[in-house]
């Protein structure tokens, strides 16, 4: 989730309902400026007892934090207390029980992000052995209840807790126990845009199925492989989902900003704190008529932040996110962003993955993204068949895609090879939550935390 790191003080007020679309188009970017965002978070954990440290205790979380600073990282603090750090390679945050997350710079090659992702994981490997620490890849804690996880002292998450169960049963495990790699990447009109939006929302389902990786809740096969992404069917309807407007004649900028308007606020940012606004409406701050701020009107960076608290499975800022992968290792943190690079980056690639989707119903696309978490490449697939059905002829566009960009590195590689992750997938038919399933009866004697040893980074 999003860290502030600088202050909101001179942010152009928002007088005009066409400055909300306006931030959406200042996104825009041609072809040569795009870039790739690749974030990433992991658990943290004891090694000594596999407990999840808090923030205060010697050799927490803000003992890592202070310890990754002699690389080179700057610490950036709320109400006194180191709560992320900045860099070159991006922002190092905390997500709301401790799971740490690199926000990657905007960088042009994927050998490039995945050289960062090593960098990162270097660095909180060597701190972590210093200070007893391990970290995790994986979609949710495999053992840990709500109840064993610590709190971070950051404002927005403490509305947040607050707020969730009021709107649904599962929004303190997606803030407490889950985990996520993303990417975001760049448009350069908005009908490019709206292109590329499509495109990731209709085949979100297949990348949640590839990234399917957390099939454990409390030490027991939970019956799900992305049991991540069925938390977010039950955390909160007014800020997540499919978004069928998307695929409607028409959409654009608008159309998302109306969207943004009607999902709930959770809090406004003023003189370093959150001010709790959680349900109240955009809308009425537009009209200075919000009750905490009464007479004020928002900034574009109110509005900034109001666009990160809606949580699609796609979402727009002034760049495309793509969310619907579970946390995981190394090499699929690289495999992430080459497989929506390949699909989006290149219009051939882009042109093929529209012609395999486009004819999908939106009750085809809800039902296939509500099968997966279950179920991931065995999902029904709309007009028959498996989702699985599609897979290898999905990795094959973007292994197109990724060819045709021809970014090589020093030895001469495309950036096709970040793909092979994923083709072993498809070749073997079992996700990675499959794997840990199969580990977990047969070598870990039922033991969920034999995980411990399998999927460290």
């Amino acid at each position: 989730m999003s860290t502030k790191t600088v202050s909101e003080s001179n942010a152009p007020v928002i007088e005009d309902h066409a400055q909300l679309i306006d931030y959406f188009a200042s996104g825009e970017k041609p072809k040569d400026r795009w870039r790739i965002g690749t974030e990433h978070e992991k658990f943290v954990y004891r090694t000594q007892d596999l407990r999840a440290p808090s923030y205060d205790e010697p050799g927490g979380i803000r003992d890592l934090l202070n310890a990754l600073t002699e690389f080179g990282w700057k610490p950036v603090e709320e109400g006194g207390k180191v709560i992320a750090l900045s860099g070159p390679d991006g922002t190092v945050s905390l997500e709301p029980a401790g799971q740490l997350e690199l926000s990657g710079a905007p960088l042009e090659t994927i050998h490039q992000t995945c050289g960062e992702a090593d960098r990162h994981l270097q660095q909180v490997k060597a701190v972590g052995e210093k200070l007893g620490l391990g970290f995790l890849g994986l979609g949710m804690w495999p053992d840990k209840a709500r109840e064993d996880l610590p709190i971070m002292p950051k404002g927005r998450y403490g509305i947040m807790l607050n707020h969730m169960p009021r709107v649904g049963s599962l929004g303190l495990d997606m803030m407490l126990r889950t985990c996520t790699i993303q990417v975001n990447l760049d448009y350069s009109s908005e009908a490019d845009m709206a292109k590329k939006f499509r495109v990731g929302l209709a085949l979100q389902p297949l990348a949640t199925a590839l990234f399917a990786n957390s099939p454990f809740t409390e030490g027991k096969p939970n019956g799900f492989l992305s049991y991540r992404s069925h938390i977010w069917s039950d955390t909160d309807p007014a800020r997540t989902g499919m978004l069928p407007f998307v695929f409607e004649d028409g959409f654009g900028y608008e159309r998302y900003a109306d969207y943004a308007l009607d999902v709930p606020m959770y809090f406004v940012y003023r003189d370093g704190k959150y001010i709790d606004a959680a349900g109240l409406s955009f809308r009425d701050f537009l009209k200075g008529r919000l009750p905490v701020l009464e007479g004020e009107l928002p900034t574009i960076d109110d509005w900034a932040d109001h666009l990160s608290t809606a949580f699609p499975e796609v979402r727009l800022k002034t760049f495309l996110e793509m969310r619907g992968a579970d946390g995981g290792p190394w090499n699929r943190i690289c495999a992430l962003p080459a497989l929506w690079v390949g699909l989006l980056y290149d219009q051939g690639a882009l042109d093929a993955a529209w012609d395999l989707v486009k004819d999908w119903s939106m009750d085809e696309r809800e039902a296939l993204r509500n099968a997966v978490p279950r179920l991931a490449l065995d999902a029904p697939l709309p007009g028959g068949g498996k989702l699985r059905d599609i897979a290898g002829e999905v990795l094959d566009i973007a292994n197109a895609g990724l060819t045709a960009r021809a970014r090589l590195n020093a030895s001469g590689d495309n950036e096709t090879g970040f793909l092979d992750p994923l083709r072993e997938i498809v070749r073997t038919g079992k996700v990675p939550a499959q794997v840990l399933l199969e580990k977990y009866a047969r070598d870990w004697d039922g033991d969920a935390c034999g995980i411990y040893g399998e999927t460290k980074f």
